[in-house]
């Protein structure tokens, strides 16, 4: 056996798993020396050596694929009936009707949920932060964050609450420890926890707090204390602050009648006088999760300590085989305030993982995730969107490097298929080490959801972070998930199957011609996940929550032939032309937004006028680029009124229109273009993004007239 003099440590045999040993190069004759010289000698041998010894680790380390927990091909079941009624595989009582509502029979609330996780950890470290870009980070143990949050209730209760459901605790803060001590303060004495948007603004914040009739609110800093003291209803007596305000704040605050306290003040106060908890039951509500609605004032979804607990535990069940557990290390940015990131973090409390709060700036989120190193993260598509066009933009210039992209992308790709899911490969190394290396290095799991993903970027998210990524589908009247991809599919452009909590039904919808025989119409779920109704809306209740127990999403869905669901359309916003014909203005926005020229768009019709007309917010650069290469000068507010480039822009929609099919009366007769883009700060947009219709139509009355006037 040849060995090399300069590697004498090299060896000779190589032993695999189940104690087979296999002799390195048996195959190579005794009388090597007189070959040597045929693959360029010693060096040669050598690297023959290494080829080997790589294939031979490669046989001993290859990826076994996974296993899918149910049949690719059959996701869900199909309850007998008329009704085509599709329920969850994870759960067998599920086809009986039956749906889950606890994973833990000593786990029925949130409340119970955070002491479990402090026994499943053994009090392991709980919330984690960091005092700036460069500090680690530190963090708060199971016990002591029970400790701390049940002198915070206690404060809340010395202060004057009820210990009782209905009393609310409005909080309004970026993700921090203080926000779950806050909450989980609360559930120790069965409030109510009522969040407030960082960026509703305070007229909404106003018609919040004065709807639900809050006294105290947590507020996190001194500008957000200014924003309620902009308008503050007259139950508002008191903000608890996590950080220093300036005198002048608390001076105003004082003018209007409210006392400002700190929040470790409360946490004294509630040690000191150490009130008996009352801990919640599984039916009482623990949070009003106000929607931003795009009409009229937000609406409050009232979720049950059931709602959640089932909603987190059928998740949990669905993750199989890659299921979050006390080891796990969550990183918190998403928003507090919205259902997506409670559910998620409330998941990590239940089993006794780790949860560490980003530093506040978006910006330098992958500083905070390098510092961390999280195992699992939610997620977005914009921020996916973001990672994925960061990528395309550096290999767009380098021919290697595009090349090489596309051979990892390839291979990894072919490994997905095949149900193996990993970040140790050569192309990981080569390629992606970067990507995953800006998110922590140590993703094992992504959930992603809030808005559609686009196919190519779910491809390359999974492939680049060599981790699962689940994307979800559902609404804070269900908690937040209805459905969720399995482990094993690796099909884009669908939601998944139902989740064990829930089941899930399509209703016709005859004015879009959408039914429920062909598999299409409204998503519609019955379960432990359905909300309670919109806090004193009765009649809004009523409208989508049926006498029967079915939630109507405003959703259009269809299944798919494996038992999927694919989220098509939406049911609002419909509107009908003078000749009789129906509109769906999202469904044509969504096709002209493709347009290379088209930033923003707004698609505008009224059952007098026989024609739609448009309202476009063009893309900066690629309008300007045009301008510069067809020599027309100006600003971009000059561009929009510039008639070669209102030509311009409507040709490629009607363009991009027709290829999607659309018909004449659905393709635009007139556009306006607008050179500022619609946003939350102007009004015109949601703080989920989405159009606020009404406002908009309201703010472009001028030009919608205008345009109508022309076409007469």
């Amino acid at each position: 056996m040849w060995q090399s003099d300069a590697f004498p440590s090299v060896a000779t045999t190589i032993t695999m798993k189940n104690a087979i040993t296999i002799p390195m190069f048996s195959w190579i004759p005794g009388d090597m020396d007189q070959y040597l010289h045929y693959i360029g000698g010693p060096a040669g041998a050598l690297a023959l050596t290494g080829v080997a010894a790589a294939s031979a680790y490669y046989l001993v380390s290859r990826p076994t694929p996974e296993k899918p927990l149910v049949p690719l091909d059959d996701q869900s079941h199909l309850v007998p009936g008329p009704e085509l009624v599709r329920t969850s595989k994870f759960y067998k009582e599920a086809k009986e009707g039956k749906f889950v509502r606890h994973l833990f029979s000593d786990t029925k609330t949130l409340y119970d949920s955070f002491r479990r996780g402090a026994k499943e950890s053994n009090n392991g470290p709980c919330l984690g932060w960091r005092d700036g870009h460069t500090k680690p980070y530190q963090w708060l143990h199971y016990n002591e964050a029970l400790l701390r949050a049940k002198n915070f209730g206690s404060g809340l209760v010395a202060l004057g609450l009820e210990a009782n459901p209905h009393t609310f605790v409005g909080i309004y803060s970026q993700n921090c420890p203080e926000w779950v001590l806050t909450e989980q303060g609360a559930y120790c004495y069965s409030m109510v926890i009522v969040p407030l948007y960082d960026t509703l603004g305070p007229d909404a914040c106003s018609y919040i707090i004065k709807q639900a009739n809050i006294n105290i609110v947590v507020c996190e800093d001194d500008s957000k204390c200014n924003l309620l003291l902009d308008r503050p209803p007259k139950c508002l007596t008191r903000l608890i602050t996590m950080k220093e305000v300036r005198p002048a704040t608390n001076q105003r605050a004082k003018n209007r009648g409210i006392e400002i306290l700190k929040f470790e003040e409360v946490e004294r106060l509630g040690a000191a006088q150490d009130n008996k908890e009352v801990p919640p039951k599984a039916s009482d509500v623990c949070t009003i999760c106000y929607t931003s609605g795009t009409t009229g004032n937000p609406k409050g979804v009232m979720l049950s300590h059931e709602n959640v607990v089932a909603a987190v535990a059928s998740v949990i069940l669905q993750l199989g085989d890659h299921k979050i557990t006390s080891s796990d290390v969550m990183i918190s940015f998403l928003p507090l305030a919205h259902m997506l990131e409670r559910c998620c973090e409330i998941g990590i409390y239940t089993v006794g993982g780790s949860v560490g709060f980003f530093s506040g700036d978006v910006k330098r989120l992958s500083d905070d995730m390098k510092a961390l190193k999280p195992t699992v993260t939610p997620a977005v598509p914009r921020l996916l969107n973001r990672i994925f066009d960061k990528v395309q933009s550096d290999i767009s210039n380098s021919f290697i490097k595009r090349t090489l992209y596309n051979m990892a992308m390839s291979s990894k790709e072919n490994e997905i298929r095949r149900g193996i899911i990993r970040r140790n490969s050569l192309w990981d190394k080569l390629v992606f080490r970067k990507v995953q290396e800006g998110m922590g290095g140590r993703l094992r799991l992504m959930i992603v959801g809030s808005a559609p993903l686009a196919a190519n970027v779910l491809t390359f998210t999974r492939c680049a972070l060599g981790c699962l990524v689940v994307e979800g589908y559902g609404q804070t009247e269900c908690v937040a998930p209805v459905t969720l991809t399995v482990q094993g599919d690796y099909i884009p452009e669908h939601v998944g199957p139902p989740v064990a909590c829930c089941s899930v039904k399509l209703v016709d919808v005859p004015e879009m011609e959408y039914f429920a025989v062909a598999n299409q119409g409204e998503v519609c779920v019955k379960g432990t996940n359905v909300f309670q109704g919109y806090f004193m809306e009765p009649d809004k209740t009523k409208e989508t929550l049926g006498k029967d127990g079915w939630l109507h999403t405003g959703d259009i869905g269809m299944w798919l032939p494996n038992g999927t669901l694919k989220i098509v359309d939406r049911k609002k916003h419909i509107f009908k032309l003078s000749q009789g014909e129906y509109i769906v203005p999202e469904k044509i926005e969504n096709i002209y937004i493709r347009s290379q020229y088209v930033q923003q768009v707004f698609v505008h019709g009224e059952s007098l006028k026989s024609c739609i007309v448009a309202v476009i917010v063009p893309d900066v650069e690629v309008i300007k680029q045009w301008a510069t290469e067809n020599h027309i000068a100006g600003t971009l507010s000059v561009l929009c009124a510039h008639p070669e480039v209102k030509r311009l822009i409507m040709d490629d929609m009607i363009l991009w229109g027709k290829e999607a099919g659309l018909k004449s009366f659905e393709q635009v007769k007139d556009i306006y273009l607008h050179p500022d883009p619609f946003s939350v700060q102007n009004g015109l947009l949601t703080p989920t993004m989405k159009s606020k219709r009404p406002q908009l139509k309201k703010y472009f009355k001028p030009q919608i007239e205008d345009m109508y006037a022309k076409l007469i």
